[in-house]
């Protein structure tokens, strides 16, 4: 599962995260960026810590390009650019688009646009629990068993 916005310090590594923690880590999920910033925006690693217990401080945004020759299952787009700057991936996996807002326009201090990143890890939250029954219907078709298929995604 592969998760794309434009700077990789946001959305996708929310989604990432989230996907990985209500899957307890057995969907290989990545995230990156088509244009992708030089950290996680410090609200993403505070929102997921707060409100999930996820710690992501180490993480650091990747460039989609890193990962071109890889293999998924799904690429998931979180924002209209990302969707256009996506490549295409070998054995044509399913796409999806999620257009979610950058948390990080809502406010000119982390502090203001904190709520920002809470709506939108919330919102985030919310479309990977309503993916989770997909996954484990396709991966069921494919393995006949939990979720992950063992692609090298």
């Amino acid at each position: 599962m592969l998760f794309v916005c434009t700077g990789n310090s946001a959305r996708s590594p929310i989604a990432e995260a989230l996907l990985r923690r209500r899957t307890s880590g057995q969907v290989k999920a990545i995230s990156a960026g088509s244009r992708p910033k030089p950290r996680l925006h410090a609200n993403t690693v505070r929102v997921l810590r707060d409100r999930f217990g996820i710690d992501v401080a180490a993480q650091r945004p990747r460039h989609l390009d890193t990962l071109t020759d890889r293999r998924f299952d799904y690429v998931i787009t979180l924002c209209d650019k990302a969707r256009e700057a996506c490549p295409e991936f070998r054995d044509n996996p399913h796409r999806l688009h999620w257009s979610i807002p950058d948390p990080a326009t809502a406010g000119d201090t982390d502090q203001a646009s904190y709520p920002a990143f809470a709506r939108t890890a919330t919102a985030i939250d919310t479309r990977v629990r309503h993916l989770l029954p997909v996954l484990a219907t396709t991966n069921r078709q494919s393995t006949q068993g939990g979720f992950h298929n063992g692609r090298d995604e």
